[in-house]
């Protein structure tokens, strides 16, 4: 381990005892050893734009969000960075660092020498035990249905929810 993933290490360890530290910039390299190299054991969630992975920690851990190449470009991924940096809320996830690598490589394509990149995008944010925003906010909606006697299926969609206890709710 380099001397930049360590310095990374510990200021990651020291963000999850304190609050009051700012997101960092974090090494490819730190991030690639704590999700034991973005291993699918280590996986947590994933859809269209980015896939999550658990980052372990000495005293915690962290969630990493690994953007999907073809996603964001090098100015939006920067807009989004300056944003979830500035977002600080005690009803928000908080925000902990971000890695935006990109290495060349040479590689014989069809006979022809090229250079490539491989660009790697990544958000780490708090890691949350007890699972995702959306399972928080369907068993909400679920409990609600019950509780208004209100019809529902399986298939039914948080959103789907959200609109009948609206009108349930405005009807009494």
């Amino acid at each position: 381990m380099d001397f930049e993933t360590t310095a990374a290490r510990s200021r990651l360890e020291k963000m999850l005892c304190t609050r009051d530290m700012d997101p960092t910039k974090l090494p490819l390299s730190l991030l690639k050893e704590i999700t034991n190299n973005f291993s699918d054991d280590q996986q947590i969630g994933s859809g269209g734009f980015a896939t999550v992975y658990k980052g372990l920690l000495k005293n915690g851990t962290i969630a990493v969000k690994k953007l999907k190449n073809v996603i964001m470009d090098d100015t939006n991924f920067n807009t989004e960075v300056c944003n979830m940096v500035m977002v600080k809320h005690k009803n928000i996830v908080r925000f902990l660092g971000y890695c935006g690598d990109t290495q060349h490589d040479v590689l014989n394509y069809e006979g022809k020498i090229i250079v490539v990149e491989e660009r790697q995008r990544l958000l780490c944010f708090e890691y949350l035990p007890e699972g995702n925003l959306r399972k928080h906010i369907c068993g909400i909606f679920l409990s609600t249905v019950y509780f208004f006697n209100l019809p529902w299926t399986k298939n039914s969609s948080c959103a789907h929810r959200l609109l009948a206890v609206q009108a349930k709710v405005m009807s009494s």
